[in-house]
């Protein structure tokens, strides 16, 4: 949709102007009326204006009326006594919302490219990084990490979404850094907990070996050689306790024996009184060597019956538990670092959960940086020499930022004519900022690009002159 027409009556100290639809430079010098009629038409499309008097002075009411090749018919009139107007009509049809209409045939920066000059840093960024067309929508981030990531501003441009997905500051970066925190710190007391292990530590051998077991095995095995050694012992002493029991009943039989001799020699002397009794003394002293011969008999009986059971033992083999000894005093330290082992399993898992879990952000990290020359291999990119590194647009190898107002200019013509709106006009105020060359490739873009150009430049003419491009 291109303007047939622009028809500009008492608005911004303009008695009366029309222009055609071709694309013309006004110059002359300052306060000869070029930037008002870029106003009168900027205000006939926003109902804008940064002026404080629309209405020229001496008039009651001013209006511009804008007509296109397409039968459009756009009049706006600013009143003193009466309240504004504004109609626009498509064929002979009104449009019942005609700010609404108007505001979305045009890009702001059709009428006022300048304006990008003025940006901040981002917010020209931002422009730039929106003229690459690609397609996508938190369905396709979703399908890419496998999830929505977090602390990311998805109302920017995809590049610029990437960029922030991971960057140092990112969610991404910054949960891994973390993370290999943990992982380090791990790793430490891992390393600490090792060092206070045995060297090969086998904890499965250990964590299996039956203490109980082997402690009643070796108390068996200490039992049976103790028996063996008593007996061994007892049948050493044999011949000796033989002889004492011999000793100690013929210490018995001489005691008896004085001791009937004594009562004999006594009663010898009593020999008339005591006739019966001496009979007797015959008598007692074999009853009482007859006793000590059956004491001396039952104590050689148990006595061999005890060497009989020492028979059984002493001729056993005695087994050797100074290895069984100390296989169990070693088992009972290593079973001591088994919670040690054991803790020391946990974080190696721990520190394995976690390595994967890094290991998965740094590919979605790595993933946010590689899409972006996937995009761009693919996307259509509106201006010569644009390329983006990190999410930052770069002109011809630069940042924006490095760029000088003249190229600043240049460039948000380039951004103007690669994606203007239904209404093919740009408005561009103080061409003179751009040398000769510039000026001259931004015309001649405007015009293969099918745009109605109309720019203002300072001059040394004494008056204002309507150049057709």
């Amino acid at each position: 949709m291109k303007i047939s027409k622009i028809s500009i009556r008492n608005l911004f100290g303009i008695t009366e102007r029309t222009l055609d639809g071709k694309s013309v430079e006004l110059s002359g010098p300052k306060g000869s009326g070029k930037t008002s009629v870029l106003d009168a038409i900027r205000y006939a499309l926003t109902n804008r204006s940064d002026r404080d008097y629309i209405i020229r002075q001496g008039a009651d009411e001013g209006e511009i009326l804008i007509e296109t090749n397409t039968g459009l018919q756009i009049d706006r009139k600013k009143r003193t006594t009466k309240a504004d107007a504004i109609t626009v009509r498509d064929g002979g049809a009104s449009y019942t919302r005609p700010a609404e209409f108007l505001s979305g045939i045009f890009t702001p920066l059709q009428l006022d490219p300048v304006a990008f000059t003025q940006m901040s840093r981002q917010e020209k960024n931002r422009t730039i990084l929106n003229l690459i067309d690609f397609p996508w929508d938190m369905n396709w981030i979703k399908e890419q990490f496998g999830e929505i990531p977090q602390g990311v501003d998805y109302s920017q441009h995809i590049l610029d979404v990437l960029a922030q997905i991971q960057a140092d500051n990112g969610v991404y970066f910054q949960t891994r850094q973390a993370i290999n925190r943990d992982i380090r710190n791990e790793q430490a007391f891992i390393a600490d907990i090792g060092k206070g292990l045995p060297d090969n530590y086998n904890a499965d051998l250990w964590r299996n070996y039956s203490l109980t077991e082997k402690i009643g095995e070796l108390t068996r095995i200490q039992h049976q050689n103790g028996l063996i050694e008593r007996a061994r012992n007892f049948r050493s002493d044999y011949e000796s306790k033989k002889r004492a029991i011999e000793a100690k009943h013929e210490a018995e039989k001489m005691t008896h024996e004085r001791s009937i001799a004594s009562d004999r020699e006594r009663l010898l002397k009593t020999i008339a009184s005591a006739q019966a009794e001496l009979a007797g003394l015959d008598e007692r002293l074999a009853d009482k060597l007859k006793a000590v011969s059956a004491s001396k008999e039952a104590e050689m009986s148990k006595l061999d019956a005890d060497m009989g059971t020492a028979a059984r033992y002493a001729d056993g083999t005695i087994v050797d538990t100074s290895a069984l000894s100390d296989e169990i005093a070693t088992a009972e330290r290593m079973k001591k670092y088994l919670n040690e082992y054991d803790r020391m399993k946990t974080l190696e898992r721990e520190v394995e959960d976690l390595q994967g879990k890094e290991a998965a952000l740094t590919e979605k990290i790595e993933l946010a940086r590689e899409l972006p020359a996937k995009i761009l291999a693919t996307a259509v990119i509106p201006i010569d020499g644009l390329t983006v590194e990190n999410g930052i647009p770069l002109i011809h190898g630069l940042p924006i930022s490095n760029l000088s107002d003249g190229e600043l200019l240049e460039l948000c013509v380039d951004v103007t004519v690669s994606k203007p709106g239904q209404l093919e006009i740009v408005l561009v105020d103080g061409a003179e900022r751009l040398d000769s060359a510039a000026r001259e490739r931004l015309y001649a873009k405007c015009k293969e690009k099918g745009l109605q150009l109309i720019a203002t430049r300072v001059s040394d003419s004494d008056d204002l002159e309507v150049v057709e491009l």
